[in-house]
Order: structure tokens, then C-alpha cells, then sequence
């Protein structure tokens, strides 16, 4: 049964030593809806964004796995992809490899909860202990490796304090409108490694208010995220319990022969969930403390939503796109040209 008890956690402490295994889930179930017209210009065809190579060598996914092996061996690396995905070639081209049973296939993309939630049953099936780092698959990363000691520390925290939620916060560089800010509850340190209580979040605000939030030290909420599975579990029957209950006969099916038919019959009921708000923020209103944020400091991070973004991140590595001319321009960032270089220079992915 997925566990809705939180005693075993609240007693169980690991040694600073030796941290546990980190399992990784990679999100790509998404569709992309806000870039297929510019993806249809490059390509000829709606291939969702994860999976176009916009630049260089990798696609979108190809990198997100790139940095995620760094610190996580593919065996213990999931993928969640939707179901209408493998139509295309290059999908299964680029899912061929991958470890035997790490993709996990969704009938249909239910938004972020059920898209998070469907992989982790099959990982809580497999190690009940299991801790997780999240990598969405539609970020532009440089200083992979800076990035992956930030997700290496979250993850020590987690052993340490098995009931915490680590997310990891781009710190902002301009008032950007269409992100989902972090908000700290507090100024004040808790751990000694500058990760602090979340206090709020705040989708999408205006030109002022954005301004305002940079000001206060809120940070950009890039998704990526360290817990312990059993964990988001026992919120997940707190505040979301139906969405639990379909979760639930799914972990019953694993490895019987109705396990597909289940699937299917859960997906077919379930409504869409935002993982963001209505399980984090629900998190942090209730339990003050339980979600933390660790800025990420020195690493480029985008989230490749829209055209211009995508531009601007293939300026900043003075790269050419791939395919037809884009015609939405870059938005400008506040890193200095001599700061971008250096850091291109010094970063570690090769696009």
C-alpha cells in the first residue's frame, strides 16, 4: 500500500557519511503547446519541444539526461512520456536506449500531478526508501556540473530531514512575467547551506510586482526538486485524497495482469493537477517549514516555454537555430556579455 504514515520517516536518520542511493525522474510529458507553431516552422511537424534538437548536438531530453547521469546512474533514471509521443520517430529514437523499465508510458498528459505521480508509484513499488530528484526536460542549463552539486545537496538535506521538500530556485537576473516565483518565509538560513522556508508562490506577476519579488529574494521556481517518495505520498492522501485513491489501485496492479487496464481506468477519471499548485502550495500553507528552497547560484537556467526564450538562450551561446528563421525576438537579460562568456566557457554541456 502507498504509505499515508509519516512516523517511520519522522524516525529514521542517516549517517553524513554515506548518503543513500538518488533515484532521478525526467518530466517529459508535456506537449509544448506554446511552441509547436515555431517548432512547425523549424521542422515541418509538431514534435513536442523536449525532443527537437533546436542547436548542436542533443535534443532537449538528451541534455536533461546528460546532466542527470552525472550524479544518477541510468538504472535508477525514470522517464514519464505520453503515450501519443512514440508516434514519432525521434521519440523512439531517443527512448531506445534507455534502461529497461525506467520509461513509464501515461495514456494521456493529466498536467504536472498525475505526470509526476504515475512514475513515482512504479518507483515506490521498486524501493520503498526511495529518495528522488525531479528534472523537468524543457530547461536550458549551462554549468551542469555546478547545477548537479546543487542536486547532490538537496539531496544530503533530504537524508538528513527525510519529511523535507527541497526545491531548487534560480536565482532571477531581469523581471521575467511568465515564471512562478519562490518565496522565501525568511531571510534567516536554516540548514547552514543557504537553504531557507518556503513562504509563498507567486505565478506569472506583473512588471512591478516581479520587480518587487526580484527585489525580496525570491527566486525563480525551475521545478527541479529533491524528496523522499514515500513522503509526497502521505500529502498527496492529505490534500489531493482522490487523486491518492486512483494512485492507489495503480500501486495494487503493478506487475498483475489488469495493471494497464487500471491505468487506463484512473487516467480516464482523473481531472487535470498542477504539481505546483494545488499539492506545493497547499504544502507550504499547512506545513510551515516541510518545503524549503535552495537558491542556484552561478548557473544560466531558462525554461524553454516560449520562442523568445529559446532565442535568448541560443544568443547567449552564440549559436545559430536550427531549420527556418525565427520571428519573435530575444528577450534581454541583465548578465553582462563578459559574464555570459565566461560562463560559456566554463560550462560543461555541449550544445
Amino acid at each position: 500500500m502507498i504509505p499515508t504514515d509519516l512516523n517511520c520517516l519522522e524516525a529514521e536518520r542517516y549517517g553524513a557519511d554515506k548518503l543513500a542511493r538518488l533515484y532521478g525522474l525526467v518530466l517529459a510529458g508535456g506537449e509544448g503547446q506554446r511552441v509547436k507553431a515555431f517548432v512547425r516552422r523549424m521542422r515541418g511537424d509538431a514534435l513536442p519541444k523536449q525532443y527537437v534538437n533546436f542547436t548542436g548536438f542533443y535534443s532537449m531530453l538528451e541534455h536533461t539526461y546528460r546532466r542527470a547521469e552525472k550524479l544518477i546512474p541510468r538504472e535508477c533514471l525514470l522517464t514519464i512520456v505520453n503515450q501519443d509521443h512514440l508516434k514519432y520517430p525521434e521519440v523512439r529514437k531517443q527512448l531506445r536506449n534507455r534502461h529497461r523499465g525506467t520509461v513509464v508510458v501515461q495514456p494521456a498528459n493529466r498536467e504536472t500531478g498525475p505526470g509526476l505521480l504515475l512514475p513515482l508509484t512504479y518507483l515506490y513499488k521498486r524501493d520503498p526508501d526511495a529518495v528522488v530528484a525531479i528534472f523537468p526536460s524543457d530547461q536550458f542549463i549551462l554549468e551542469a556540473d555546478r547545477l548537479m552539486r546543487h542536486i547532490r545537496l538537496a539531496h544530503a538535506v533530504v537524508e538528513k530531514q527525510p519529511s523535507n521538500l527541497v526545491l531548487l530556485g534560480a536565482i532571477p537576473d531581469y523581471e521575467e512575467t511568465d515564471y512562478g516565483y519562490i518565496v522565501p518565509a525568511t531571510a534567516r538560513d536554516t540548514t547552514g547551506w543557504g537553504i531557507q522556508p518556503v513562504g509563498a508562490f507567486v505565478e506569472k506577476p506583473s512588471v512591478q510586482y516581479a520587480r518587487e519579488l526580484v527585489g525580496q529574494g525570491a527566486l525563480w521556481n525551475t521545478m527541479m526538486m529533491v524528496f523522499n517518495v514515500a513522503n509526497l505520498f502521505h500529502w498527496v492522501n492529505e490534500l489531493q485524497p482522490e487523486v491518492y485513491r486512483h494512485f492507489a489501485k495503480i500501486y495494487d496492479a503493478i506487475g498483475t495482469a489488469a495493471e494497464a487496464e487500471v491505468i487506463q481506468a484512473a487516467y480516464a477519471e482523473l481531472n487535470t493537477v498542477n504539481f505546483s499548485k494545488e499539492l506545493l502550495e497547499p504544502i507550504a500553507g499547512q506545513h510551515s517549514g516541510r518545503l524549503t528552497v535552495l537558491p542556484v547560484t552561478n548557473v544560466i537556467w531558462s525554461d524553454w516555454g516560449t520562442e523568445c526564450r529559446i532565442l535568448d538562450s541560443l544568443k547567449t551561446l552564440g549559436k545559430q537555430l536550427r531549420g527556418a528563421q525565427p520571428t519573435a525576438a530575444g528577450r534581454r537579460s541583465n548578465i553582462s556579455p563578459e559574464a555570459r562568456k565566461s560562463q560559456i566557457e566554463h560550462g560543461s554541456i555541449i550544445y
